[in-house]
């Protein structure tokens, strides 16, 4: 089995060195694949080529790279960036844009410098290479770079791949290490049903409720001071506006650039926060064992559209949460049934079956007409998810 660790790496300033002009060329050969494949496509849509020309597959583009532009005078520069995570970003690159074409994605977007997560990666090729201590690692190309957690990455264990990346200018490394699975015998409990919401993260049919931690003062602080970032980081741009047009202006592009790394700081403590506690909640949930887990297919493409709603929506994270949970289902070998986005869990009472068509969104309590039942909304969806018999099986 296949398991991934993430810890943070404290680099020297010449590794920083060697990491920035790598993820700076990768991001370069990302987007360079994919203005080339732009390019031909337009071509075969004039009909100038054929449809077999307009893809530039990542392996003939790679060999595109290496025999003329590599060696031109302009673009020796490429050679500072390993072969491997070279190949690597334009695979990358190959995968999104074909993701496009089976209407899975949408059209891959160009990295900027500085805003997009571009990752380094590095195989194992040689013994020494990614070998672990409890406080250092042998990346290739790098050396031994020291660890901010001591101890979290196995020592001994066999390493198959791994990542660097760079957020908030704090650098981060992934190493995939292949373990075996050790199954625990634990007592299967019934099954359960969660329901995902806004106004409660989740409510399961247990009669646990996960608290929204958006709500929370904490994360209200938080968002205070991300805005305040913000507005002074759009001020200083403004600023530099004025100097460059000869009026009164003080902001530097260094002054702005450290602002830029304040406001991502605070967007990563905040991410953070948000994923800690999704951690947490499908730690609780698994701990308990039960018998299948039932969750709802929900259509947050669609929910996005609603202004008023969109950004509560995409602070839940609510397609992580189903993720994670599919992972951790799969690893404690619990069934994970998803039920179709239409199936009607809040409108049919728990109690009798009745269903209710005219529930407005703003009735937080169900009152069945049927059988005089009053139960709260969210707790009567999760126990029809967890009654479910109609689903599929993640």
């Amino acid at each position: 089995m296949l398991r991934a660790y993430k810890t943070e790496i404290h680099p020297t300033e010449e590794q920083k060195k060697k990491i920035n002009q790598g993820i700076g060329i990768c991001r370069w050969l990302y987007n360079q694949y994919l203005a080339t494949n732009q390019e031909l496509y337009k071509k075969f849509q004039d009909g100038l080529i054929s449809k077999k020309e307009a893809t530039l597959s990542a392996n003939n583009f790679d060999k595109y790279i290496n025999n003329e532009i590599k060696i031109l005078e302009g673009y020796k520069w490429i050679n500072l960036c390993g072969s491997k995570a070279r190949k690597k970003a334009i695979c990358n690159a190959e995968s999104a844009y074909k993701r496009f074409f089976k209407g899975q994605s949408k059209f891959p977007r160009f990295k900027k410098k500085n805003k997009s997560d571009v990752k380094l990666y590095f195989p194992k090729n040689n013994k020494t290479d990614w070998k672990t201590e409890r406080h250092k690692i042998n990346i290739p190309t790098l050396k031994w770079v020291r660890l901010k957690e001591f101890g979290y990455i196995p020592t001994n264990a066999k390493v198959v791949n791994g990542t660097i990346s760079k957020k908030a200018d704090r650098y981060f490394v992934s190493v995939v290490i292949e373990e075996e699975h050790k199954s625990e015998d634990r007592p299967y409990t019934k099954g359960i049903g969660i329901d995902l919401g806004i106004k409660e993260f989740a409510v399961i049919s247990n009669g646990t409720h996960k608290k929204n931690i958006n709500k929370t003062v904490r994360v209200k602080k938080l968002q205070k001071k991300l805005k305040r970032e913000q507005r002074r980081l759009s001020r200083k741009y403004e600023s530099f506006k004025l100097k460059n047009k000869n009026k009164k202006g003080k902001a530097t592009r260094q002054n702005i650039q450290k602002q830029i790394v304040k406001v991502q700081r605070v967007h990563q403590r905040l991410s953070n926060i948000r994923t800690d506690y999704i951690n947490k909640t499908i730690n609780k949930i698994v701990k308990q064992k039960p018998s299948y887990i039932t969750i709802e297919d929900l259509n947050v493409s669609g929910m996005m559209k609603n202004k008023h709603l969109s950004k509560a929506v995409a602070q839940q994270k609510f397609y992580e949460f189903r993720v994670k949970l599919e992972y951790k289902c799969n690893l404690n070998e619990i069934e994970l049934r998803i039920v179709d986005r239409f199936y009607p869990s809040s409108k049919t009472c728990s109690c009798c079956g009745a269903y209710k068509k005219d529930l407005k969104l703003s009735d937080r309590v169900y009152k069945c007409n049927e059988c005089n039942s009053s139960i709260d909304r969210d707790y009567n969806a999760s126990i029809n998810l967890e009654n479910a018999k109609i689903y599929k099986v993640a």
